[in-house]
């Protein structure tokens, strides 16, 4: 069976991807025929998740140190996870997110060891920069640290992470023409956490408001407007995360990597350029960047669509 990697980075407005699970079609269709790594963008869609058991779901930074060799992702029948709350996170707005997290336990039987609050609050900014790229601040890492470190000790061996945000303004996004908003600073989270300490980890934002959207949205982001919390996508996604070690699939064990056609800078696709390995861009996925294969001269398998790829494997 061959091993690939299906990457559309978030918080660039990726038109296939670049809303709340609208990619998991694509990715479900090809693990049907391969082991295939997913980062979380792919198949999180709030209360639901288009992960399969051929999926491996890797947090950015981790994806990044994947590809350049530095380690290695070793497959695991489940997870222990500990869950980090944002401290601001009202009372009332945590306790939809504790009988969400019964409710997971329940139906699905993960194992959950618990949650920690932070002693501080995270104070989380988001905004989209003018190339319209969706990025934040966060004024406190420190607080995220001593919390993931209480969960460590306690067993977890995955970690998600739900920070309180400003409630969302985003009407071009509910119409599927803009930018998620939040994506790109949730990057910013997960990808410190991975980076300190070496597990699979992702994010989920709480917003003060609650209500259930009565309007009707562009498909590609509905899942979003159906539900008061985004937590159940990543508890199921990091049920079965790989962990982050120095034995298992490793990158010489790829065998292809898909990624939108104007996004081709990243560090999978130099890497795997540099590897001589297979790599495919799709046209029909644009992005607000505009990075071809031109840019960086790259060697690709250009593609049209999805439903080519298909084809080609």
């Amino acid at each position: 069976m061959k091993t690939g990697a299906f990457i559309i980075p978030t918080g660039i407005g990726a038109s296939i991807g670049g809303y709340a699970g609208d990619a998991s079609f694509w990715a479900r269709k090809l693990a049907q025929n391969c082991r295939l790594i997913v980062n979380p963008n792919v198949v999180n869609a709030a209360c639901f998740s288009g992960i399969t058991d051929n999926m491996l779901y890797v947090e950015g930074y981790s994806l990044d140190e994947f590809f350049k060799g530095n380690i290695r992702l070793q497959q695991v029948t489940s997870n222990k996870i500990g869950i980090i709350f944002d401290s601001a996170i009202p009372q009332n707005i945590l306790n939809v997110h504790i009988n969400t997290i019964n409710a997971i336990e329940t139906v699905y039987g993960l194992n959950i060891i618990g949650y920690e609050l932070t002693e501080e609050d995270v104070g989380v900014e988001f905004f989209i920069e003018k190339s319209g790229i969706s990025t934040g601040n966060i004024k406190n890492l420190s607080t995220l640290y001593k919390a993931a470190q209480k969960l460590i000790k306690k067993g977890a061996e995955a970690i998600a992470i739900v920070c309180r945000f400003p409630d969302e303004q985003s009407d071009n996004y509910a119409k599927g023409i803009g930018v998620d908003p939040v994506g790109g600073v949730e990057a910013i989270i997960s990808h410190y956490i991975s980076k300190e300490f070496k597990l699979p980890c992702a994010h989920a934002p709480a917003f003060d408001d609650i209500t259930i959207s009565t309007e009707i949205v562009d498909k590609r982001c509905a899942a979003e407007y159906i539900t008061p919390t985004f937590l159940p996508c990543i508890l199921i996604g990091l049920d079965k995360a790989p962990r982050l070690s120095s034995t298992g699939i490793s990158i010489e064990d790829l065998d292809f990597l898909i990624v939108p056609y104007d996004s081709i800078g990243s560090i999978p696709v130099l890497e795997m350029s540099k590897r001589g390995k297979k790599i495919f861009a799709v046209k029909e996925n644009k992005t607000v960047l505009n990075v071809s294969p031109m840019n960086f001269l790259l060697t690709c398998v250009i593609i049209n669509t999805y439903e080519e790829i298909m084809e080609r494997l």
